[in-house]
């Protein structure tokens, strides 16, 4: 999967689609998504143009990577997810779900999530 700068999430960072903004710094945008698989689902997305999880860690500077993880955890302790428990997902590659090429977490809580994928 290659970067494509027109990806949706490229086009919210620069506004050109507009988001419900619930946390924004230098490195890291995060919004609600718009078809939520729980009571709480916010898409945590960095800055920079990196197309997965292993893209990020492979290029991504200390101080993004940083940003990132504590932006997720600031994330939840305001939406109160750290007194009940969530969940953070990174789909990564065809194998792992992953459709839109731009690094993006996905933070869910707000009920019990249950198992993650089923033994085959």
């Amino acid at each position: 999967m290659t970067y494509d700068p027109n990806n949706i999430f490229a086009k919210i960072l620069r506004g050109e689609i507009p988001c419900d903004k619930l946390y924004e710094d230098d490195h890291v945008l995060a919004f609600a998504d718009l078809y939520p698989k729980a009571p709480v689902h916010i898409l945590v997305v960095p800055k920079g143009a990196y197309v997965s999880m292993d893209d990020f860690t492979a290029n991504a500077g200390p101080e993004e990577i940083a940003a990132l993880f504590r932006a997720l955890g600031k994330i939840a302790r305001d939406k109160g997810l750290d007194k009940t428990g969530y969940r953070v997902i990174s789909n990564c590659g065809l194998n792992g779900g992953q459709e839109v090429p731009h690094l993006h977490l996905h933070l869910l809580g707000g009920k019990r999530l249950g198992r993650m994928v089923e033994a085959d």
